[in-house]
């Protein structure tokens, strides 16, 4: 009776310790999910106060990208030129995503390109989607893309961490990720092993099976797409659009990144269907935010398309 009651007093011990382990746990995620949001705000606030160029010469980080009419650039040096222009940009974030170590990151929301015309008419709108990475503990710029949208955009909007909760319980714990041995190659293998399902299940079936329950798609001319069945659809339909569904498209892979718990990284890179050529046919910069998911598979969280 004695060992009896000995086990069981030793094992709500145990399960205690899961469960403050496990609260602990999401008590940091959602802690790194506010410093990345108030990041992200100040960078935000300071485009306002300083204009676009410093503001991002600010936050830039080392090896960060921008992507341009031939695909990634390196973004230090663009906006270093004495040569750039840009219209000055206003945004606010609606969605924000985290890694577990705190050191990736993505932040999502409708923004306003300010042309010097009084105008109103004269600016663009649209959804700019940043990925954020930290450098010498300071949440620095990694890579952005804007996806266009004919209209206007409201700024009245605000992130909120329960958007972002399915996400992370859809992805992989941290004793999963690090019994996986997940690697930037095993990434880079994924986003390879993607452009090449687009060729032989076109673009609805191939985000079906390779983007999460709960992915996020920014494309062009629409607002973003949200969930698995709807974002595969418009995906499709998008590129269905575009292709010409006899040609191959091509997926130069340029870069990427590896969050050091693991389970988050994000690939960019070009998606082409005439790589060795200039103009004519299909050409698309691509920023894609991928997570090991709890079946110890990468899969896309969020997807961003930018023709050119």
């Amino acid at each position: 009776m004695y060992k009896f009651r000995s086990c069981f007093f030793f094992g709500f011990i145990a399960i205690g310790l899961t469960v403050r382990v496990s609260i602990a746990q999401e008590r940091s995620h959602s802690q790194f999910w506010l410093e990345l949001a108030a990041a992200d705000q100040t960078y935000a606030d300071r485009a306002l106060e300083i204009g676009r160029t410093q503001a991002f010469l600010e936050f830039l980080g080392e090896g960060s990208v921008v992507f341009r009419g031939e695909g990634p650039v390196d973004a230090l040096e663009e906006y270093s030129s004495p040569d750039f222009q840009g219209n000055d940009l206003t945004w606010e974030s609606h969605y924000i995503d985290v890694s577990r170590a705190g050191d990736l990151g993505l932040s999502a929301g409708p923004m306003v390109s300010i042309t010097s015309d009084d105008d109103d008419n004269a600016n663009s709108f649209g959804h700019l989607v940043s990925v954020w990475w930290k450098q010498a503990g300071e949440w620095k710029l990694a890579a952005d893309m804007f996806a266009f949208i004919p209209g206007f955009l409201s700024l009245e909007v605000e992130p909120s961490f329960k958007d972002t909760q399915p996400v992370f319980n859809e992805t992989a714990s941290a004793a999963v990720a690090e019994q996986a041995q997940s690697s930037l190659r095993s990434l880079i293998d994924a986003d390879n092993l993607f452009g090449r399902s687009i060729n032989i299940r076109g673009g609805e079936r191939a985000l079906l099976r390779y983007g999460m329950e709960n992915i996020r798609v920014y494309l062009p001319g629409m607002g973003p797409a949200i969930g698995g069945e709807v974002a595969s659809s418009v995906y499709g339909a998008y590129l269905d659009d575009l292709l010409d569904t006899t040609t191959p498209v091509n997926l130069a892979h340029l870069g990427g990144y590896l969050s050091k718990s693991r389970e988050m990284g994000f690939t960019y890179g070009i998606m082409s269907t005439n790589p060795e050529e200039a103009r004519p046919g299909f050409n698309s910069n691509y920023l894609r935010l991928w997570r090991l998911t709890t079946n110890n598979e990468w899969r896309i969280a969020v997807e961003v398309l930018t023709p050119f």
